[in-house]
């Protein structure tokens, strides 16, 4: 009939009408051209539409002259709830006195009945700007406020109160049902959400793939009361599921809350979330004191800035701690581990950089700094020295390419070099950590894995991987010399290890008594204060 804009066929409408005959003529046509429409009797029945679907309607077309409340008077309110929002307005009068009162309320277009319908639709499709505009904060699934919103939104505010609210591995559910079934599940959820979180006193949105914020509109309301009310919702979905298409799909969900007034409790309720999933909780409330080591973020920069320019610098220096044979207490070789040295001379440990060059993804740089530091050392001092390497580091091409070109270029110093896997539950890909074992040792070098006994560590690994040695974790070797059940597990570690040929190493050695308890239980080298603390290859 007419040739207009597809993007009409996108948006929901509000109608409101009290004639029936004309609302339902008209409902005909939007029926043709729009994808949704909510149809009101009256100004009191759109407002109420439009409170309980705001996030979802696009559009408004009103009748002036309706009962209870009139078309302007409706408008009115509905501008106080969103300013923004387009309003189209039907009318049969036309005198200047009700065009002001039009243009004081904020209306955007108008129409003069009888309705001419090429003429409605005209009006509609001027109207697109603001839903083009709105689709820039409007999630298209779940039609939830999107992240764009919230950010939008936090800049008007200092004060917020925020629940994060994360569904657990919700690629498993793309994976068992299928990603269109998925989104199903996530507009379910999100009609959940809005069952326990009313938009009269909260606002969700949809900030990630699986992630969903809500912000309490009452700042003074405890983050107590909100958890109270998480606590409801994940017995409602732990109990009841997600019930879609004859089935009850049962979610997992973490929670993060967080109050603050200065802009950043998103931030919070992230870092709340990460430590929440580590310590296996499912809600967590940000306490400022216990995240308080989190929150420099310009000494974050600082290290970052530090480690991009250490090529100018060379204020991170590898140091080198002894590991001595368990038996004759003589020097076996050195761990290299890295230090940094500021302005005035003193020895920055590693703690304070290590982890932020993991977030920042800075590790191969540290990588390069302690491979080459160990082949310097080797070369002017013909000793055996062990690097740490991580499967980050395993993983990344540009870093293994160093690695092998490093020591295809230094063969007879490739025969002295050790390389300690740091082992935790990151290995993803056992191929690609067997592949770098079999290169590294056709150049002549041996490979152990670090910190074994922490975590997931598990003994089909040992066996697996085919391993030179492993390198027990210092949380199990400290206390040894009181406490009996660490020392039952290093000796089944070393039993296990004697039998299939691998050697052992015992960190974390500080004192006589915790020697002669590592000694006993036949681990081969021994390392910590006890024999010596890392320092400067110019005193090895």
């Amino acid at each position: 009939m007419f040739n207009f804009n597809n993007n009409l066929s996108e948006i929901t409408v509000l109608y409101c009408e009290d004639e029936k005959e004309l609302r339902e003529a008209t409902q005909v046509i939007l029926e043709n051209f729009t994808f949704k429409q909510y149809i009101a009797v009256d100004g009191r029945e759109g407002l109420e539409i439009f409170k309980t679907h705001q996030d979802e309607i696009d559009l408004i077309i009103t009748d002036v002259n309706m009962p209870h409340i009139n078309g302007l008077e409706m408008a009115k309110q509905i501008k106080e709830i969103n300013p923004d929002i387009p309003i189209i307005v039907a009318t049969a009068f036309s005198n200047s006195d009700y065009l002001l009162e039009a243009i004081d309320i904020g209306i955007d277009k108008y129409v003069l009945k009888p309705v001419n319908i090429k003429k409605l639709l005209e009006v509609m499709n001027q109207s697109l700007l603001y839903h083009e505009l709105r689709n820039l904060y409007i999630d298209s699934m779940t039609k939830l406020p999107n992240r764009n919103a919230f950010v939008k939104d936090n800049q008007e505010k200092n004060e917020a109160l925020l629940m994060l609210v994360d569904i657990d591995k919700f690629s498993v559910v793309n994976d068992l049902y299928g990603e269109a079934m998925g989104d199903q599940i996530l507009v379910q959820f999100t009609d959940k959400l809005k069952q326990y979180f009313p938009n009269d006193k909260y606002k969700i949105y949809r900030v990630g793939a699986d992630k969903f914020l809500i912000w309490c509109q009452d700042y003074l309301t405890l983050e107590t009361e909100l958890k109270s009310i998480a606590k409801q919702l994940i017995d409602d979905i732990e109990e009841n599921g997600i019930n879609l298409a004859n089935y009850e799909i049962y979610l997992g969900i973490t929670v993060a809350i967080a109050k603050s007034d200065d802009q950043h409790t998103y931030e919070y309720t992230q870092r709340v979330l990460q430590k929440a999933r580590k310590q296996y909780m499912s809600i967590m409330i940000y306490d400022k004191e216990a995240f308080a080591e989190h929150s420099n973020y310009e000494e974050n920069i600082k290290w970052i800035k530090e480690l991009k320019h250490n090529s100018q610098t060379h204020r991170f220096k590898p140091y080198f701690q002894p590991i001595v044979d368990a038996l004759t207490q003589e020097v076996y070789k050195y761990e290299s581990l890295i230090r940094y040295i500021d302005e005035d001379g003193n020895e920055v440990a590693p703690y304070k950089f290590l982890p932020i060059a993991k977030k920042a993804k800075l590790f191969p740089i540290i990588m390069n700094i302690m491979l080459q530091g160990a082949i310097d050392i080797i070369k002017e001092k013909n000793i055996k020295v062990s690097v740490n390497v991580s499967y980050d580091d395993i993983i990344n091409e540009d870093t293994l390419m160093y690695i092998y070109g490093t020591l295809k270029t230094n063969p007879a110093e490739a025969q002295l070099l050790d390389f300690e896997i740091l082992e935790s539950e990151e290995i993803e890909n056992f191929e690609y950590v067997r592949e770098f074992i079999k290169k590294v040792r056709e150049c002549g070098s041996r490979v152990g894995i670090d910190d074994f006994g922490e975590g997931y560590s598990n003994f089909n690994m040992l066996e697996e991987l085919n391993i030179d040695f492993v390198k027990i974790d210092g949380s199990l070797i400290k206390n040894i010399d009181h406490l009996p059940k660490q020392a039952l597990i290093v000796e089944t570690i070393s039993n296990f290890c004697q039998k299939l040929g691998i050697k052992t190493v015992a960190e974390f050695v500080s004192s006589k008594e915790i020697y002669e308890k590592v000694k006993s239980l036949d681990i081969n080298y021994i390392q910590g204060w006890y024999f010596g603390k890392a320092q400067d290859g110019s005193k090895i």
